[in-house]
């Protein structure tokens, strides 16, 4: 592996290290918005550069891990300002790899994790639509992407264009009690606040107040809670694909600046152009998101394979979610009043149900 090496290995020089690390289509995208309006945290340039998780360092000595992290990670994601107390990472995949974090820990023994978890039979039908937006899936319906997660284990029938053929193992990023019990052993559970899709809907004032706290910062004066990645359609998927996940010749011209600046990589002297015909593509290619109705059968299916997963959750966060495979297909604005600002903008992530009590990269 190619790597930079700086002139000395002192430890970062932040002190302080977070990382929302997931599940995907579970709020992280607006809590790291949220979060990053607060004076004392810094929000890496690109929300998700998955360091730790694209990389094993685990077998690194300290001293090259420090002057690799220094260069290609915090000068590079985390430029300019120092003054700020915390450094924010926005990586979804690190819950499902936690192991690779050890190196993060070596060099900030401090470091705390946000992870945010969501029903199941939401979650994934949105992030199916989600990764057809980003280039990664080819297959339009989410019953037979469902169907496929079998030989696509077997890499069979994978997208060329798929970054990492792991998002498409849906039943597998569906067991959040398996993943969030393998990210407490590793990390430890004193390091993480799990967060609840539902409390962030139902009030988003107190659960970021509360994650200000968990990370040991000082309350600001944040009162505005609007969604962020709202979910969308496109017309045409080979189109998308295209422009988001271009063939590898084609990369360092379609590609867009925070996917290259990701790979640390500096886009070619025609970019401006490019890059202003490839976002006018992009919205043009953007059509209105129908809601996903999942079918009974499929709703059994799915049920079936992540009932036990699911009494795994609910016993770690000592909460009954099993009410949750209840309730698919019930529109939000139908169970329950819309009472703040946020509840008028989620439902265009895809939320078609919200926990009574309340319910993640």
């Amino acid at each position: 592996m190619k790597w930079s090496r700086v002139p000395d290995d002192r430890p970062p020089e932040r002190t302080a290290w977070c990382s929302i690390v997931g599940a995907p289509r579970c709020g992280t995208t607006s809590l790291a918005r949220y979060l990053s309006g607060h004076p004392d945290i810094l929000l890496s340039s690109v929300k998700e550069p998955h360091f730790f998780s694209r990389r094993d360092l685990r077998s690194w000595p300290t001293a090259d891990v420090t002057r690799f992290v220094r260069k290609d990670y915090v000068e590079h994601f985390f430029p300019g300002q120092t003054e700020r107390e915390m450094l924010l990472d926005g990586s979804v995949s690190y819950l499902y790899a936690p192991e690779r974090l050890e190196p993060a820990l070596r060099l900030w023994p401090s470091a705390k994790f946000i992870i945010m978890v969501r029903n199941p039979l939401e979650m994934l039908p949105s992030l199916h639509q989600r990764l057809i937006c980003t280039g990664d899936e080819d297959v339009q319906d989410f019953e037979q992407a469902w169907s496929l997660v079998a030989e696509r284990r077997s890499g069979r029938h994978i997208p060329r264009c798929c970054i990492d053929p792991r998002l498409l193992d849906y039943e597998e990023i569906g067991r959040l009690g398996k993943h969030l019990a393998n990210f407490f052993e590793v990390v430890g559970r004193e390091r993480c606040f799990v967060s609840v899709f539902d409390d962030l809907v139902e009030d988003p004032a107190k659960q970021y107040a509360e994650i200000v706290d968990f990370l040991g910062l000082p309350p600001d004066t944040r009162a505005e809670f609007p969604a962020f990645r709202a979910r969308t359609g496109v017309r045409s998927a080979a189109l998308q694909r295209l422009l988001k996940r271009p063939p590898k010749a084609a990369r360092p011209l379609l590609a867009s600046a925070a996917d290259l600046h990701r790979d640390g990589r500096s886009a070619g002297k025609h970019s401006s152009l490019v890059m202003k015909v490839r976002k006018r593509l992009l919205n043009w290619n953007k059509s209105a998101a129908r809601p996903v109705q999942l079918p009974g059968r499929l709703r059994e299916e799915i049920r079936a394979a992540l009932a036990d997963d699911l009494a795994v959750l609910s016993g770690l966060l000592g909460r009954d979610l099993t009410q949750w495979m209840a309730r698919a297909n019930r529109q939000l604005e139908t169970e329950r009043p819309v009472n703040s600002p946020i509840r008028r903008a989620w439902p265009a992530l895809g939320l078609n149900a919200a926990a009574s009590a309340g319910f993640p990269r």
